[in-house]
């Protein structure tokens, strides 16, 4: 099976040349779906003029910005793999956890699969991000019945047929929350495993903020409550 890549870009031109380069390493069957989602630091010009010129790299523009989650939506319709994750162009995450990520859909263990930072034993640091997600996190698993460690993640992997069950209408950072109650509320078990983690602060260029947590209560709740129907492709 082949695996797609997806990566959305925004304002990243310090790492989205060596994220590119280790994830072009993986010894996987991979194609590389890179979103630049309105960078205006250069990340735009390295990729046009070098990384989608690479084999097995396939890069789209968007402008103007428009977020995360309209970028994820853009990779997700070009995209032409039977297993789908996001990679972020941060370098938080080390890329060759994808291989450990995409293993439970790879070997047909799940159709859904996340890397979570926060398993049992990963040693953390406490933060107000680390205290947001924990508490998301909680209030997920208290509405939709699951035991999931980190929603937030950003690797998240899924079978294409699963994928292709609904729509992600969030445009920003609220696409976490979205996907994570569509798939758990269209009966898909997600299953789990303890990836590598080196936060950067907003110094650094980390760009979620507690307005986005705001919002992620209203997604969780609307998803919650919204009808089988208007959630997907219900059998």
């Amino acid at each position: 099976m082949t695996v797609s890549i997806i990566i959305p870009v925004y304002n990243e031109r310090d790492t989205i040349r060596p994220l590119i380069e280790r994830v072009l390493a993986l010894p996987l069957d991979k194609e590389v779906v890179v979103v630049d989602d309105g960078s205006q630091d250069g990340s735009m010009e390295i990729l046009r003029d070098d990384i989608a010129k690479r084999p097995g790299v396939r890069a789209f523009f968007q402008t103007p910005n428009q977020g995360k989650g309209a970028a994820l939506r853009r990779g997700f319709s070009e995209s032409t793999g039977d297993i789908v994750i996001v990679q972020d162009a941060d370098l938080e995450l080390d890329p060759e956890d994808i291989l450990k990520v995409v293993a439970p859909v790879f070997e047909g263990r799940a159709s859904v699969a996340y890397g979570t930072r926060f398993a049992a034993g990963t040693p953390r640091t406490w933060s107000l991000g680390y205290a947001a997600n924990r508490f998301l996190t909680g209030f997920t698993n208290l509405l939709y019945g699951a035991s999931i460690t980190d929603m937030e993640t950003c690797y998240k992997c899924f079978r294409r047929e699963a994928l292709k069950r609904f729509r992600i209408e969030s445009d920003r950072f609220d696409f976490e929350p979205e996907i994570t109650a569509k798939v758990l509320r269209l009966g898909y078990r997600i299953a789990e495993v303890p990836i590598s983690y080196r936060p950067r602060t907003r110094s650094q260029g980390k760009k979620i903020g507690w307005r986005d947590g705001l919002k992620a209560l209203a997604v969780l709740l609307r998803y919650r409550l919204a009808s089988l129907d208007a959630i997907g492709d219900v059998p």
